[in-house]
Parts: structure tokens; C-alpha cells; sequence
């Protein structure tokens, strides 16, 4: 058991920020997961996404020295890896890519233990889903994504995106309203939409890729965060 365990989130930034070498790769372990969750989910893109949570822990890593504790340290870290995933779904809109084959796309949309164990079926809803999510605005999508994907309560959300609640509220709307037509034919017989009854799980068991940590050489080994 290291010793960093039982130290708190807010407690181990502030380690990595006066040098210790360790603290921050802490912070990367407990959170990597759901960061990469909330990338895949937003940008429907394995390797955006994971380029993102890179970008968002480089981004962490060298902005630890201004968090000064008016929110919680996890609740920072996922409005960095949003605002990442904003800006790459941003760029993606100038430097579309020839599509990639339907087979491919699906490997890559799903959750690794999805894609390999689950049934044709779930697979079609899941990949119709994302499809659909990707037709939205970028900020309805990121909301949407917290909000019904994710299961973070409203405030939680507004913090995340820096916006307020009634904004969040406002693009969920809008969102859902744009998402209906073309996810209706997706409902169960039963009358319940099987997207929505998974849409409260915050996805704790999807693992980040190897490649998903920061690019900076230090961002682990290295200390200070004032870079």
C-alpha cells in the first residue's frame, strides 16, 4: 500500500506542487477512468478521445499551482478534460477524414468489455446512439453526456462546464429534443428506451488505453507542476 492512499485528492495536488514525484501519478490513477468515459462518450472516438484525456492531464499537471480548492479536485479535472474535448471536436469540424469502415467504427465506439462480450443487438443501439449524439452541438453534447450518460447531478454539471445550472438545463432540453427523432425507433417493446436505462451509470469499469496518460515526459517523474 503506497503512502500516497489515504492522502486526499486536494492533498496530493498540493504534494505534486511542491515536488514531490509521485503525487500527481496518484491523482492520474484514481481518475483516468471516468475522465477517458466522459472523452469516449463526447467526442464517439477512441483515439480523439484519448488524445484529449492526454491533453487534459498535461493541462492539470501544469496548472496545479492555480487550483485554489473552490471546487473539488475531481470536479476540476473533469472540466479540463470537457474543455479538451470541446476544442478537439471544435478542430475535428475543419479536418474531416475520409469515414472510417463500419466494422472499425464500431471496435472503436464501443467500451473494450462491450464490444468484445455483448449481443448484436446492444451493439446496434449503442453505435445508433453515439451516432446520433455526434449530430448535436458539441456544448448540448457535452452536457447531455454528464447529465444522462454519466449520471452527474445538474449543479455537479455546471460546475464541471462552468456554466450555470439553468445553462445546463437549457442545452439538456435542447439536446434531447434534437436527440428524439432520431433515436425513438431504438425504445424496447416494453415502452422503456434501452439507451436511457443505461444512461445513469457513470462507467466505472472502462479502462483508459496505455497511450491515454500526459505526453509530458515529467508529468509523472517530475515534480512541481509550475512548468
Amino acid at each position: 500500500m503506497s503512502a500516497l492512499d489515504d492522502r486526499s485528492d486536494q492533498d496530493l495536488l498540493s504534494l505534486h506542487v511542491d515536488g514531490d514525484p509521485d503525487a500527481f501519478g496518484e491523482i492520474v490513477r484514481r481518475h483516468r477512468d471516468r475522465l477517458w468515459a466522459v472523452a469516449l462518450r463526447t467526442l464517439g472516438d477512441r483515439e480523439e478521445a484519448a488524445d484529449a484525456v492526454q491533453d487534459a492531464l498535461v493541462s492539470a499537471y501544469r496548472a496545479a499551482h492555480t487550483f485554489r480548492g473552490q471546487s473539488a479536485v475531481t470536479t476540476w479535472l473533469h472540466r479540463i478534460t470537457v474543455n479538451a474535448c470541446l476544442d478537439r471536436a471544435r478542430k475535428a469540424t475543419s479536418r474531416r477524414t475520409s469515414p472510417v469502415a463500419e466494422t472499425e467504427r464500431l471496435e472503436q465506439l464501443l467500451e473494450p468489455e462491450e464490444s468484445a462480450a455483448a449481443p448484436a443487438e446492444r451493439k446496434d443501439l449503442h453505435r445508433e446512439l453515439l451516432g446520433a449524439l455526434r449530430t448535436l452541438p458539441e456544448e448540448q453534447r457535452a452536457a447531455l453526456v454528464l447529465v444522462d450518460m454519466q449520471g452527474y447531478p445538474v449543479a455537479e454539471a455546471a460546475q464541471i462546464l462552468d456554466i450555470p445550472t439553468g445553462t445546463v438545463k437549457s442545452r439538456c432540453a435542447r439536446g434531447r429534443a434534437r436527440l428524439l427523432p432520431l433515436v425513438t425507433h431504438l425504445r424496447t417493446d416494453d415502452g422503456g428506451s434501452e439507451p436511457a436505462s443505461r444512461g445513469r451509470n457513470r462507467a466505472q469499469g472502462t479502462s483508459v488505453p496505455p497511450t491515454a496518460g500526459p505526453k509530458d515526459k515529467g508529468a509523472v517523474k517530475g515534480g512541481g507542476g509550475r512548468a
